[in-house]
């Protein structure tokens, strides 16, 4: 089984109007914890578009016009992903998406690869989230109140004795920040033996 481990930026919260800015992920053996692929870019976004950015989530992440007004063409990015996931080998069944907030990054994935387009693709449509696994695990007796700890990626890694995530917040520190935290709170089976 694979796990597609992925973050996203944007330019606000609000997924129609705001826009995603920044995409990373690494396809990962959810076995072995070996990483198959990696991706990342920058997305341009067009100026009357940027104008509608929200000042709260440019905190966030730290981008600038400057910084996306050269990123990748938004089909671009949409071939990119469709020959990374197909050289993969990324189909409904054998992988799954993981995210911290699968709720916000899928609505903003959807943005460059709608749903119908996925779904000809029979690329995954489950989309995992860390908070649940951790949820899980505490009330197994692995842990304290999840609700005493808090869910957010940056309060699981506290928890869990992790640096929290670097700031301002990038998609690829996202990632590899998820990974850190999914490998604490679930593992790699194979990797273990």
């Amino acid at each position: 089984m694979l796990g597609i481990f992925l973050d996203s930026e944007t330019n606000g919260l609000n997924v129609r109007k705001h826009h995603i800015c920044d995409l990373a992920y690494k396809i990962v053996d959810v076995e072995s914890g070996e990483t198959l692929e990696a991706f990342e870019t920058l997305i341009h976004i067009p100026f009357e578009e940027w104008k509608k950015s929200d000042p709260a989530s440019l905190k966030v992440n730290g981008f600038t016009w400057d910084d996306l007004k050269d990123g990748i063409a938004l089909q671009e990015v949409v071939e990119k992903v469709k020959a990374s996931f197909k050289r993969c080998g990324i189909q409904r069944g054998s992988a799954v998406f993981i995210c911290q907030n699968p709720s916000f990054d899928r609505a903003f994935f959807s943005q460059l690869i709608d749903a119908d387009l996925q779904e000809e693709l029979n690329w995954p449509y489950h989309w995992l989230d860390l908070a649940s696994m951790y949820w899980m695990k505490c009330l197994t007796g692995k842990g304290p109140n999840p609700w005493d700890t808090g869910i957010s990626k940056n309060k699981i890694a506290e928890a869990l004795g992790l640096p929290t995530e670097a700031e301002p917040h990038k998609a690829m520190n996202g990632v590899d920040h998820l990974l850190l935290c999914y490998e604490a709170v679930v593992g790699f089976p194979a990797a273990i033996n």
